[in-house]
């Protein structure tokens, strides 16, 4: 699954959810993934996303990916609404599956099941989980895509193409056989998914000086950069060099031939930092045993530039339409 185009979005998305509720604060714009709108004297988060480019775990991982974006906002996710389809009235087992994933993933971040809907659909062929979460913001300001300053750095936490690369170790482990990978390469590649919720790093980096946060989605760490960049109003300067990328991920981008810079990587945090406060927040992370890299800066000017040895390639078009996992569904359409 991919996202329409910013273009695409502007023509036939956003002119139709204007609203004028002055308890909104903030609604439906692109690159920010909650909306903000006042309830009594809080804050109300909430944010919804689907999952279907995945199979195994697939309700587990919808709850953590919603989750993650409220996070990435500094709040703390609360309570979440399910919505599962199915495409076949006979998949009482694959619901069930689903929904003792979901009932899992729960469990382990503290969020409450408040209602939801659940089906069945001939028009599908792999099964659809939706998850509203939301979270009050107690006091806390929450923190937006919006608001990398010049001169901030910039961490990422983990590594990338996390989740791209375990789906393909599970989902697709019959073609990655079929390429060389080893059992032990696809045991590697699927234990990335546990380290999923970005809850606890956000959850830091929001108390210690973070300006901007984004969730690593669809796009992969490219498409994140673009976006702060593009609404922040500024530049990112990053060196190759220093972005994470584990050796488990390579293997299999170089097996799968997809880049690991526009690879979906929920599990992932990006966040620009003050100078100031950039001490704290390293060491609140290594206080939490999140491994994370400092690999750039925010500077005047517009776009990503990425700086690879001597050579220096400037990214400035949103393509937020293009997401290499769902490539390599249309390449392998078939589960492995």
């Amino acid at each position: 699954m991919s996202k329409f185009s910013l273009d695409v979005l502007q023509k036939c998305v956003f002119p139709f959810v204007e609203n004028t509720d002055t308890e909104v604060i903030l609604g439906s714009a692109f690159g920010e993934d909650v909306a903000l709108t006042r309830v009594g004297g809080d804050i109300l988060a909430s944010h919804v996303d689907p999952i279907v480019g995945a199979i195994e775990n697939l309700g587990w991982l919808a709850v953590h990916v919603a989750c993650n974006d409220i996070a990435a906002s500094g709040i703390v996710p609360k309570w979440i609404l399910v919505l599962v389809l199915v495409p076949n009235q006979q998949d009482e087992e694959l619901l069930k599956q689903i929904m003792e994933d979901v009932s899992k993933a729960t469990k382990e971040i503290n969020v409450s099941i408040i209602g939801g809907h659940t089906g069945y659909s001939s028009g599908i062929s792999r099964p659809l989980v939706a998850v509203t979460a939301l979270g009050t913001a107690s006091g806390r300001k929450p923190i937006k895509t919006d608001g990398a300053r010049i001169g901030d750095h910039v961490l990422v936490t983990k590594g990338i193409a996390l989740e791209g690369t375990s789906i393909l170790a599970q989902d697709f482990a019959d073609v990655a056989r079929e390429m060389g990978i080893s059992e032990q390469e696809l045991a590697e590649g699927r234990k990335l998914i546990k380290g999923v919720s970005v809850i606890r790093e956000a959850m830091a980096m929001s108390q210690h000086g973070a300006t901007a946060m984004h969730d690593v989605t669809r796009g992969g760490l490219l498409e994140t950069l673009i976006e702060i960049a593009y609404l922040s109003q500024v530049g990112i300067e990053v060196e190759m060099s220093k972005i994470p990328v584990p050796q488990i991920v390579t293997r299999f981008s170089e097996a799968f031939q997809f880049d690991p810079l526009r690879m979906i990587s929920s599990g992932s945090i990006v966040a620009t930092v003050s100078p100031d406060h950039l001490k704290d927040a390293e060491n609140a992370l290594i206080d939490l045993g999140i491994p994370f890299a400092n690999i750039g800066r925010i500077t005047h000017g517009s776009g990503v530039s990425i700086q690879h040895g001597e050579e220096t390639i400037h990214y400035n078009d949103i393509i937020c339409e293009e997401d290499e996992l769902a490539r390599m569904w249309e390449l392998y359409p078939r589960k492995g």
